[in-house]
C-alpha cells in the first residue's frame, strides 16, 4: 500500500507522522474533497492469526471505527472514514496541528506543565469523556500520546474504539505468564489490572494518571518493573501531587486522589461531575477581589482563569471589543467574567458589552447544574417540565452573563428544543430565530452552533406546513455546511436527510427518493449499515418508495430496517417497533390484509408491553388491527376496535386531537359498511366540525370530512342536501387551490 502511496484511488499518503504499537500515522490528502487527513495504517495481521479469527477481527476492527465515526464532540478527534486496502486495516481522521502530551512533557524536558494549563486540559477533556460516556463509549487506553493539544488550545482525545481492537488483536504486550493484557500500565485501573469488567470510572482512573503526570512530571507510580507498577495501582496509595509540587492548587490535589481511588466508587460519579468540580474549584480558588469603582482597562485580574475557549476575549468592568475564537463553551462550563461579542461589520461602530460584574461563582455552578437537570428531564421525554427548567436558567444567564453569552444561547436553544416538542411550532420558530441572530452577531454565519439553530428553524418550518420555506433554509445551510464541514460529515449528512424529508412533503418524490438514497449510502460508508443514522435515513428511503407508489421495495426497505434495528438497538426499541408499523402499512397497501393484520395484533401486544396500554403507539397499532379488520369484511370486530381505540385516544389525546378524530372517523366508516347511515352521519359531523374548528373549513382534511358527510346523505336518500355539500366543497377547494 505504501508503494502506490494511494488507498481506495482516494487518499494520498504523503509523509509519516507518528509510530506506535498499531501501526503508523501518515499526513494525508482526501483528492476527492481536496483536504488535509490523518491516516492512521494498522500492523498487517501476521501468518500467527489463523483465518476464522482475521475475519473476526476484521468485523470488529469495522465495528470500533463505526464507534468512532459516530463522536461528534469538539473534544474528539474526527473520524472521516476507514476501510482495508491490499490487506491493511486504516481509519481517515482529522489532521490535527498540535502535540500531544506525551510529546509536550518531553518538550519540556519532562517538568510538568503551568498549571493554568494542566486545570485547562482537565476541564476540557472531563467535557469530552463525559459526552462520549453518555454515548455508552468507555475508551479503554487513555493516556498522554491519545490527548492532543491543538495551536489554539483545543484539546482532543484520539482513538476512541480503536485502542479496544488494538488491545483485542494483541497489538499490546502482555505480562509474562499473568495474562493480564498491559496495555499501557502507567495509566491501568486497578480493575483492567484484575481482569474484572470496566466501565466509564476506569477512565476516570486512567485520566487521573495522566493530570497527575501532567501536573507533577511523572505518573503516580513511576517504576522500571512493569509489575512493580501495576501492583502500586492496584495497592498502594499515591503520593500526594503537591508533594511533588508545592504550587498545586489544593482543591486539584483532592479531586485527583479521588480519581486514583483502588476502588470505582470513591471516584467521581461521572465525567461530569468530575468537569462541575473542577470548573467551581478553579473559580473559587482564584475569585478576584471586588474592585473598587474603577474605569480600568480590560485586563483580566490577576490570577483568575478563564477557559481555553474565551482566549482572546476582553474582560473586566469596561470592556472593549475583541475576536472571539469559533467554539463554544460546553454547556456544563462556566463563564466567571465578561463576555464580550464579536465586533459586527454589519453595523456603523462596533458592538461594545454592556458594563455587567462576573457573576458569582456559586452562581455559575447552580445554573450548570440546573441546565442539566433540564436536559435530564428532556431525555426523560418530561419536556413541559424541562422547559419551565430552561425558562428559569436562560433568564438567569442572560441576567449574569448578558443575551449573547453562548451559555445563554445554549439555555434559549433548548428553550426551544422543548416548544418544538411540546406541539408549540410556532413559538419555537421564533424562538430558535431569536437564538440564530445572536449567535450570527456572536460566533458568526457559518459556525456550526449558528447553523444548526437555523437547521432547527428550518424543521420547525415544516412542523407549521411551511415547506418551501423550509427547503429554501435547508438548502442554504447544507451549501454552508458542505463547504466548511465536507460533504461526509455527519452534520451535512443530517442536513441533507432532512432536505430529503421535506422534499417528499413539498410532493417533489423522485428528488426525495434521490437524495435519501444518497445520504443512506454515505451514512452507511462512514457510520456503517446498522448505524441508527442510516437506518433513519433507509427508513425515509422506504417512505418515499411508498409515496411513489413502490410499495413492495418499501415493504422490503422496511423489513430491511426493522431487522437491522433488531440487531443493533433491541426486538422491543421505539425505533424498532416503529419499522414494524411501517412493515403492516406496506403490507396493508399491497393487499396482504390478513398478515398485516397478524403483524399489528402482535405489534400491538408487544407496544402494550413495553410502553402501555395506553401509549398512543399503542393505540396506533390497534388502530392499524382495525383498519385491517375491516379490510377482511370483518366489521363487527372493526367497529368494536375502533370505538376502543377512539375512546382511549379521547381519553390520553383528547377529543380534537388529529389521531382521536381518525379513529372517530373509522367508527363512522364501519357504521356505514354495517348498514347503519343515520349513526354514521352523526359521527362524520362530528369529525367535520371538529376538523373545522382546529384546522379551518377549507383545510383538505375538513374538505374529506364533508365529502364523507355528503356520500353519508345520499346513503340516506338525502339527494339535494348531498348535492349542496358537494357544491360547498368544491367552492372551498377552488378558493384555497386557486
Amino acid at each position: 500500500m505504501t508503494d502506490t502511496r494511494l488507498i481506495q484511488g482516494r487518499y494520498r499518503l504523503l509523509d509519516v507522522i507518528g509510530r506506535g504499537g498499531m501501526g503508523e500515522v501518515w499526513r494525508a490528502k482526501d483528492e476527492s474533497l481536496g483536504r488535509g487527513v490523518a491516516v492512521k495504517c494498522l500492523k498487517p495481521l501476521g501468518p500467527q492469526h489463523d483465518e476464522s479469527l482475521v475475519r473476526v477481527l476484521r468485523e470488529r476492527f469495522r465495528r470500533e471505527a463505526r464507534v468512532a465515526a459516530g463522536l461528534q464532540h469538539r473534544g474528539v478527534t474526527v473520524v472521516h472514514d476507514f476501510g482495508e486496502s491490499d490487506g491493511v486495516l486504516f481509519l481517515v481522521m482529522e489532521l490535527l496541528e498540535g502535540r500531544n502530551l506525551s510529546q509536550l512533557l518531553e518538550d519540556n524536558k519532562q517538568r510538568p506543565l503551568p498549571v493554568d494549563d494542566v486545570v485547562d486540559i482537565a476541564e476540557q477533556v472531563s467535557s469530552a469523556l463525559a459526552y462520549t460516556h453518555e454515548q455508552g463509549i468507555v475508551h479503554r487506553d487513555l493516556k498522554p500520546a491519545n490527548i492532543m493539544r491543538l495551536a489554539d488550545g483545543t484539546v482532543k482525545i484520539c482513538d476512541f474504539g480503536i485502542a479496544r481492537f488494538g488491545h483485542d488483536v494483541g497489538f499490546t504486550s502482555r505480562l509474562t505468564g499473568t495474562g493480564v493484557a498491559m496495555g499501557t500500565p502507567h495509566y491501568m485501573s486497578p480493575e483492567q489490572i484484575g481482569g474484572s469488567e470496566v466501565d466509564q470510572r476506569s477512565d476516570l482512573y486512567s485520566f487521573g494518571c495522566v493530570l497527575y503526570e501532567i501536573a507533577t512530571g511523572a505518573p503516580p507510580f513511576d517504576l522500571d518493573d512493569a509489575w512493580a507498577v501495576l501492583v502500586g495501582h492496584r495497592d498502594t496509595p499515591p503520593r500526594p501531587p503537591r508533594r511533588h509540587r508545592a504550587e498545586l492548587p489544593g482543591y486539584f490535589e483532592t479531586i485527583v486522589l479521588d480519581l486514583l481511588a483502588k476502588e470505582p466508587a470513591g471516584r467521581p460519579r461521572d465525567a461530569r461531575e468530575l468537569g462541575r468540580r473542577l470548573t467551581a474549584g478553579r473559580a473559587l480558588a482564584h475569585r478576584p477581589p471586588i474592585p473598587a469603582a474603577s474605569h480600568g482597562g480590560p485586563d483580566t485580574p490577576r490570577g483568575t482563569r478563564l477557559p481555553a475557549w474565551t482566549r482572546g476575549m476582553t474582560t473586566g468592568r469596561k470592556a472593549t471589543v475583541g475576536p472571539v475564537r469559533a467554539t463554544v463553551p460546553d454547556p456544563a462550563a462556566g463563564l466567571t467574567g465578561e463576555w464580550t461579542p464579536r465586533a459586527d461589520s454589519r453595523r456603523t461602530g462596533p458592538v461594545l458589552a454592556p458594563e455587567r460584574p462576573a457573576p458569582a461563582p456559586e452562581t455559575v455552578a447552580v445554573l450548570v447544574s440546573r441546565h442539566n437537570a433540564g436536559l435530564s428531564l428532556g431525555r426523560l421525554g418530561r419536556w413541559t417540565e424541562a422547559g419551565e427548567v430552561h425558562r428559569a436558567v436562560a433568564a438567569e444567564r442572560e441576567h449574569a452573563l448578558g443575551p449573547d453569552h453562548p451559555d445563554t444561547l445554549a439555555s434559549r436553544y433548548e428553550v426551544a428544543f422543548t416548544l418544538s416538542r411540546t406541539g408549540r411550532a410556532t413559538d419555537a420558530l421564533r424562538a430558535y430565530g431569536e437564538v440564530a441572530e445572536g449567535r450570527e452577531r456572536v460566533l458568526g454565519p457559518g459556525h456550526p452552533d449558528t447553523l444548526a439553530a437555523r437547521q432547527e428553524t428550518a424543521y420547525v418550518l415544516g412542523q407549521l406546513g411551511r415547506h418551501f420555506e423550509a427547503h429554501q433554509v435547508y438548502t442554504a445551510v447544507l451549501a454552508d455546511r458542505e463547504r466548511t464541514m465536507g460533504a461526509d460529515h455527519p452534520d451535512t449528512l443530517r442536513c441533507r436527510h432532512n432536505l430529503a424529508f421535506n422534499l417528499s412533503r413539498l410532493g417533489r418524490l423522485e428528488d426525495s427518493h434521490r437524495i435519501a438514497r444518497e445520504v443512506a449510502a454515505a451514512r452507511a460508508r462512514v457510520l456503517g449499515a446498522d448505524h441508527p443514522d442510516t437506518l433513519v435515513t433507509r427508513y425515509e428511503v422506504a417512505y418515499a418508495l411508498g409515496q411513489l407508489g413502490r410499495w413492495q421495495e418499501a415493504l422490503d426497505t422496511y423489513r430491511e430496517v426493522a431487522q437491522a434495528r433488531a440487531r443493533s438497538l433491541g426486538a422491543d426499541h421505539p425505533d424498532t417497533l416503529a419499522a414494524r408499523y411501517e412493515v403492516g402499512i406496506s403490507l396493508g397497501r399491497l393487499g396482504h390484509s390478513a398478515l398485516a393484520l397478524e403483524l399489528y395484533r402482535a405489534l400491538a401486544a408487544d407496544r402494550a408491553r413495553v410502553q402501555g396500554a395506553a401509549d398512543p403507539e399503542t393505540l396506533r397499532a390497534r388502530h392499524g388491527l382495525g383498519v385491517n379488520l375491516g379490510r377482511l369484511g370483518r366489521w363487527d370486530e372493526a367497529l368494536t376496535e375502533a370505538r376502543e381505540v377512539c375512546a382511549a385516544r379521547e381519553h390520553v389525546l383528547g377529543a380534537h386531537h388529529p389521531d382521536t378524530l381518525v379513529s372517530r372517523r373509522e367508527v363512522a366508516v364501519g357504521l356505514g359498511w354495517l348498514g347503519r347511515w343515520e349513526d354514521a352521519l352523526v359521527e362524520y359531523r362530528a369529525v367535520a366540525a371538529a376538523r373545522d374548528e382546529v384546522l379551518g373549513p377549507g383545510h383538505p382534511d375538513t374538505l374529506a370530512s364533508r365529502n364523507d358527510e355528503a356520500h353519508c346523505l345520499e346513503q340516506l336518500g338525502r339527494g339535494a342536501e348531498a348535492v349542496e355539500l358537494y357544491r360547498r366543497v368544491a367552492a372551498l377547494r377552488h378558493g384555497t387551490t386557486g
